[in-house]
């Protein structure tokens, strides 16, 4: 999995009246979910605030990143755990860190990329992604970019569903009954099979 890195700097007033200042100068505020666990029991939350430049670098993109923070002079490995963005405009208004232990397992949602020409595409039907991520259970050294699915032997209305996939040193959370990808039928493909019913 690719890294990337950011910086950013503490932040100690989380209230309102601070938080709207801040985002009119350009900055995003976040927090990273520590190791350390609190007197509750909950991992302990770091507030700190990031250029809204950088942040867009990590959010904006089709690819999954470690994020290395320099936080106050100590870099911490994180992941995306949650994104808040603004109605309207879209706009990132808050980004939610969790951090990582490289001998820790994590849950992470990984984008699919179907390969291979489909049987069901050949007779005229189309290929449609149900999902876009898949989300997985690894080491973070462990978790790739993307989860190949071969579907070169996928028929006309056949599906693959996560329950049929399986990957080498991870494992699958989602549920096993999720449809990934499926070959519909088209008109095209509807046609050219009552013709050959005909015959």
């Amino acid at each position: 999995m690719k890294s990337i890195s950011i910086s950013g700097q503490s932040r100690t007033d989380l209230g309102k009246k601070a938080t709207k200042e801040v985002r009119k100068q350009g900055m995003v505020p976040c927090v990273i979910y520590g190791e350390d666990k609190g007197e509750n029991g909950l991992p302990q939350a770091i507030h700190f605030l990031v250029d809204e430049k950088q942040i867009n670098k990590v959010v904006y993109t089709p690819n999954i990143y470690v994020v290395n923070i320099d936080l106050d002079g100590k870099t911490r490995q994180a992941v995306v755990k949650e994104i808040q963005f603004h109605s309207v405009k879209d706009n990132v208004l808050h980004v939610d860190f969790y951090e990582v232990n490289p001998t820790k397992p994590i849950v992470m949602a990984v984008p699919i990329a179907p390969e291979g020409l489909a049987e069901g595409v050949r007779a005229g039907g189309k290929l449609v992604t149900m999902v876009r991520k898949l989300k997985v259970r690894a080491t973070v050294d462990a978790i790739p970019e993307k989860l190949t699915i071969d579907v070169t032997k996928l028929g006309l209305g056949k599906s693959i569903k996560c329950g049929d996939l399986s990957y080498e040193g991870l494992e699958l959370v989602t549920p096993k009954e999720v449809v990934v990808v499926t070959v519909k039928m088209t008109r095209a493909a509807m046609g050219a099979a009552a013709a050959a019913a005909k015959k």
